[in-house]
């Protein structure tokens, strides 16, 4: 039975920008950006298997040895299409909306297949980013605050982070983990997978397979030579075609801002949809591009201090394809080319990217994946519930307080009636008199008017420090509403961040068993187009 769960509207969540919040209300306006809305199911029509489908499928089946995975693996042979989704590589299995992404991926294949459609939800490692303090650290709630672990040792060069090894330093860091989150069988695959001599791939990949083992999840690490190969015409045209290709995403960001959206990621003038790994160092650099002239009449390419020929690139990407790999606005494409994905399931973010490389899909692809929103969620433990309804406070004004406002709002709910009452009674009377004076001095003068409005704002301003002080007095005298809001604001709503992208994954699944995975996957079945509050 699946805990109880209420649906709000995804502007509850502060800091959404207008394009995420159009896109998820499915307005018609965006067709041009998206060929495909939230809630239709024409993807489930799988587009032609690509003719390397059985490679594909062997590298799968190689990097998913288990026996929960055979069932999803004969599926893709006999004819299932795939519903993709991914993630970078984060410390102990990185923050809540990771297993959020798994389970969108995984109800949405559940639902195809269901309508006779068969589908498998796969997971990429998004391991050759290269930006490692996004992934070096994981916080997980205590009792009185939220502890930051840190993995120690930063590589000496932006290598990929998939590629970083776990030396020793990682042993203290799994000894605080089990004094957080205590015996669990998460807390076993925590040991197993991460520990020295693995890295952070493995040991990421190794931890979500055993979580949703019960659900056939496939894990893909798309880092090595074999794949890129596979993927190369992909990487290929954006080398080729990429004066063309940076034209058209200009002239998309030009119409996405004309429109008022905004582009999710900036092109620059030197802008190009690749990176490269530098061939002695083996860090990820971006490639920029650099104009045609007289002398070089196709132009060049920089990476770090050295330049490249187009030739020179396609050299490389035929003899060392693995060096060679795509941007943000490029991965969509390299994924869907290899894997001939019928849905993408992504973050915020992830979504605003589509708009701009729906370009890139119709010129290289000519076909454009659709995408929808992973499940938005926060997850209310028992305790929180109980604080929630004692105070009787609902969800969503958590998302417009911090924990200083929110108590001073537990303590204004708190004051006796009769203090209530008495400063509403004071301040309706100040309203009431006031602005009858304000017209009247107005009609008088304008600019006696305008000095009337200045006294009278410093008077409102007053009788809201009346009711602050009020207010204050009683959290004073109950001790209790202060921690209240603390412990409220840090489990929901840490530092005015939702919990889903502050809480590490572990931490609920330790608490919950491996069975949350599928308690997820149930409740992303359910097509809330906005924010959903779980109370376990």
């Amino acid at each position: 039975m699946l805990p109880s769960s209420d649906c709000f509207p995804i502007d509850v969540v502060p800091g959404q920008s207008r394009l995420f919040l159009d896109y998820c209300a499915a307005d018609p306006a965006l067709r041009p950006f998206y060929p495909s809305l939230p809630r239709e199911v024409g993807w489930q029509q799988r587009c032609p298997r690509p003719d390397h489908w059985n490679e594909i499928v062997d590298i799968l089946a190689t990097q998913n040895p288990f026996p929960s995975a055979a069932t999803s693996l004969d599926s893709l042979r006999t004819g299932a299409a795939t519903v993709l989704t991914g993630q970078q590589v984060g410390l102990f299995g990185g923050p809540l909306y990771t297993p959020f992404k798994a389970a969108s991926a995984i109800a949405r294949a559940r639902q195809a297949t269901a309508a006779g459609h068969p589908h498998v939800a796969i997971f990429w490692l998004a391991t050759e980013d290269h930006d490692f303090p996004e992934v070096n650290h994981v916080a997980f709630p205590s009792r009185k605050e939220l502890r930051k672990l840190v993995y120690p040792k930063t590589p000496s060069s932006p290598i990929p982070v998939g590629n970083v090894e776990f030396d020793e330093t990682i042993e203290p860091l799994i000894d605080q983990a089990w004094e957080l989150l205590g015996s669990s069988d998460a807390m076993d695959a925590l040991v197993v997978a991460y520990k020295p001599g693995r890295t952070f791939g493995h040991a990421f990949a190794d931890f979500y397979a055993r979580a949703f083992a019960a659900q056939g999840l496939l894990i893909l690490d798309a880092s090595s030579a074999e794949i890129h190969r596979l993927g190369s015409p992909v990487l290929k045209a954006a080398i080729e075609r990429a004066d063309e290709l940076h034209a058209a995403l200009l002239d998309r960001n030009k119409t996405l801002e004309t429109v008022g959206y905004h582009a999710q990621v900036a092109v620059a003038s030197d802008s190009s949809l690749l990176f490269l790994l530098d061939e002695r160092t083996r860090a990820r650099l971006s490639l920029k591009r650099i104009p045609a002239s007289a002398a070089e009449p196709k132009g060049l390419w920089q990476a770090g201090r050295d330049r490249f020929t187009t030739a020179d690139l396609l050299g490389i990407l035929a003899a060392e394809p693995h060096r060679v790999s795509p941007a943000a606005l490029l991965r969509p494409i390299f994924q869907d080319y290899l894997l001939g994905t019928s849905l993408i399931i992504g973050g915020p973010a992830e979504i605003a990217y589509f708009a701009q490389s729906e370009v890139l899909y119709q010129r290289i692809l000519g076909r454009v994946t659709a995408a929808e929103p992973r499940l938005s969620a926060t997850l209310i433990e028992p305790a929180i519930g109980e604080l929630l309804h004692k105070h009787d406070l609902n969800f969503d004004r958590v998302f417009r307080e911090s924990a200083d406002s929110l108590a001073q709002f537990l303590a204004a709910r708190s004051m006796p009636i009769e203090s209530k009452q008495k400063l509403s009674s004071a301040g309706n009377a100040l309203d009431s008199e006031l602005q009858p004076l304000i017209d009247y001095m107005r009609a008088m003068d304008p600019g006696l008017g305008r000095s009337a409005e200045t006294a009278a704002s410093k008077m409102r301003y007053q009788m809201n420090r009346l009711r602050r002080l009020a207010a204050n007095f009683e959290m004073q005298r109950e001790g209790s509403l202060r921690r209240h809001a603390d412990a409220i604001e840090r489990a929901l709503n840490p530092g005015g961040v939702l919990q889903e992208r502050v809480h590490g994954a572990a931490y609920y699944l330790a608490r919950y068993g491996f069975e949350l995975t599928e308690t997820l996957s149930g409740l992303a079945t359910d097509p809330c187009p906005g924010h959903k509050a779980i109370w376990l």
